[in-house]
């Protein structure tokens, strides 16, 4: 196959700070939500605590990887692939604890400081994400970002954030996969919001006004950050991230396609138009009458949302789900939502279906809908890596991530003008769901257990050398 990529296409990974970092309470770091999270499993929720107790509960991300103190032999690894990007978060709560201070924490910024140092060193640009589940636990116990003082609180981060890495960094995205507020399982990891009997992530009770109020305040605050960007550095540019939940039609149904056309609008599309258009779509505004969902939003909020546009659409893409009005048929899941059963697709471990074709038309639906550049931020698999003797034959995710790659290129020879790929993830991770290392999605595995044992010595799998050559050859080998 002749796969051809732009000449300075932009090849690398990705990771989170809260889940790679662990140093939870480090050198001034505050607790985030990530931190008052227990671990679990697929069969085992999580469970949330606002008291962190160490000594009843594990949680993973407290160590995480360790990456706080391995940093420079992780970039160095990155390096050694050829990662022309490397997709980074910046902890909230390291550089203000509580989310509300008016004067960071210098350890923090120094912690980051050091991270540009040894990116730069080895020609690696940074794509940060300033806000990724991060949010300082203090703001949590305010009601989060249905609360709109948090928008205030943010921005004063960003700013200072902004400001502080203005030459080390042009590329930023200023909240990730901020569609997930649209699902209620959205309400605690990315809105902060704990509702009254929520126990677990992933049984989360729900209450859309407090939700749609949630990431409606994140629009804004992403708004004010682009636009205050852009006075501090004209070079910067800024991009969305969207968790894209591609659905399809289960059935040639007319109601199946029909409730597929309105999934899609409300997952995925919203967000989008909102944050690259800049402005409320129609479909929103008929949704939040039918479902009596209301919360502030200004004449000055109306302003700043079209004024503060992004420059580029980044997204996450890891499966496809089917979409029926049958409430009969099998289920399976997914990244933050689950559908119906696809009769021809396989599904990993987790039961999250794998469908490289529906990348290339997920590429093709938002260019044709948005027209800007495009990175895959995120698409990976989750799967049990067996160390034996210092080895990982990974094959299963050499296989994953070449057919993905296919329909990348067949998708740039459509016209998609895709400029850049950071799987999820560079690094074995703490997952977000299920809270285990085993769920494993690295190129590089950490010698870490579900129960924090381990050496956390790292090791190349054979996914490291595989995308190595295919970053070498810009993606003709794969």
């Amino acid at each position: 196959m002749n796969t051809k990529f732009p000449k300075n296409f932009l090849w690398g990974g990705a990771t989170a700070a809260n889940q790679v970092e662990g140093a939870w309470d480090l050198n001034g770091k505050g607790p985030n939500l990530a931190d008052a999270m227990v671990a679990g499993s697929h069969k085992v929720e999580r469970k949330i605590t606002l008291d962190i107790n160490e000594d009843k509960y594990y949680y993973p991300s407290h160590v995480a990887i360790d990456h706080y103190h391995y940093y420079k032999e992780d970039i160095k690894l990155m390096a050694e692939m050829g990662y022309k990007v490397y997709r980074m978060s910046i902890g909230w709560a390291r550089i203000f604890p509580n989310g509300d201070e008016e004067k960071p924490n210098q350890e923090g910024l120094k912690f980051y400081k050091e991270i540009f140092k040894e990116l730069k060193k080895y020609n690696i640009e940074p794509l940060v994400t300033i806000y990724h589940n991060e949010m300082p636990l203090n703001l949590v116990k305010i009601g989060g970002w249905s609360n709109r003082k948090v928008i205030d609180y943010y921005v004063n981060f960003a700013k200072f954030v902004l400001n502080e890495y203005k030459d080390d960094v042009t590329y930023w995205i200023p909240f990730n996969e901020i569609n997930d507020l649209t699902t209620g399982v959205g309400n605690w990891n990315h809105g902060g919001i704990l509702n009254e009997g929520t126990e677990t992530f992933q049984n989360q009770k729900d209450d859309p006004n407090k939700r749609f109020a949630a990431l409606h305040n994140q629009f804004v605050a992403s708004a004010k950050a682009v636009i205050i960007g852009r006075e501090i550095n004209k070079n910067f540019k800024f991009g969305t991230m969207i968790c894209h939940i591609t659905v399809y039609p289960l059935t040639p149904h007319p109601d199946d396609v029909l409730l597929t056309q309105q999934e899609d609008q409300l997952r995925n599309c919203f967000s989008g138009d909102v944050q690259i258009k800049g402005y409320y779509p129609y479909f929103m505004k008929n949704y939040f009458e039918k479902n009596n969902i209301k919360f502030e939003c200004t004449d000055e909020d109306i302003k700043l949302i079209k004024e503060g546009v992004c420059d580029f659409y980044t997204f996450s893409y890891y499966m496809t789900n089917c979409i029926t009005i049958n409430k009969e048929v099998t289920q399976v899941s997914g990244n933050i939502m689950g559908g119906a059963k696809n009769p021809y697709l396989k599904a990993t471990e987790w039961n999250w279906q794998i469908d490289p074709v529906g990348l290339r038309y997920t590429l093709n639906h938002v260019y044709d809908r948005y027209g800007v550049p495009i990175m895959i931020t995120e698409n990976g698999i989750g799967a049990k890596d067996v160390f034996e003797n210092g080895e990982i034959h990974d094959d299963y995710r050499i296989d994953y991530y070449r057919e993905h790659i296919k329909q990348m290129a067949l998708a740039i020879e459509d016209g998609v003008d895709l400029v850049g790929y950071t799987p999820w993830t560079a690094i074995d991770v703490v997952s977000c769901s299920t809270g285990e290392m085993a769920k494993r999605y690295g190129f590089i595995y950490v010698d870490v257990d579900d129960k924090g044992k381990g050496t956390l010595k790292r090791y190349k799998k054979d996914s490291f050398y595989w995308y190595k050559d295919v970053i070498s050859s810009n993606g003709e080998k794969l």
